[in-house]
């Protein structure tokens, strides 16, 4: 079974940084499309940064500018660099890979556990 792994969350000052990190566990075949979202509380999940295998980001408008999104196909991991946090900035970060775990499989979306971001004022 394949296990999205999530590390890097904390408590920082507005203006810091941190850095986000997610692997799948177990072996698989490919991934393609990788993310992540967030969840505050009393608020609905939404998008932060998308990456394809094709190199091509998207990110919320809220967050352009400060974080980036990167991947390392070699290790199948999903980053996020988050710059000049803000205290809206506070949230459970989910992050998500579409991956095939074998050859045969079909594409399949997988989340990880979380990790809390709190940014204080």
């Amino acid at each position: 079974q394949v296990q999205l792994v999530e590390s890097g969350g904390g408590l920082v000052q507005a203006g810091g940084s941190l850095r986000l990190s997610c692997a799948p566990s177990g072996s698989i075949f490919r991934v393609n499309a990788m993310g992540w979202y967030r969840q505050a509380p009393r608020k609905q999940r939404e998008l932060v940064a998308s990456s394809l295998i094709s190199d091509s980001t998207n990110y919320a408008d809220s967050v352009k500018g400060r974080f980036t999104i990167s991947r390392d196909n070699a290790k199948n991991a999903v980053y996020l660099q988050m710059n000049s946090l803000k205290p809206e900035d506070t949230s459970v970060y989910y992050c998500y890979m579409v991956i095939k775990r074998t050859a045969f499989s079909t594409w399949t979306e997988y989340w990880g556990q979380g990790t809390r971001v709190t940014v204080s004022s």
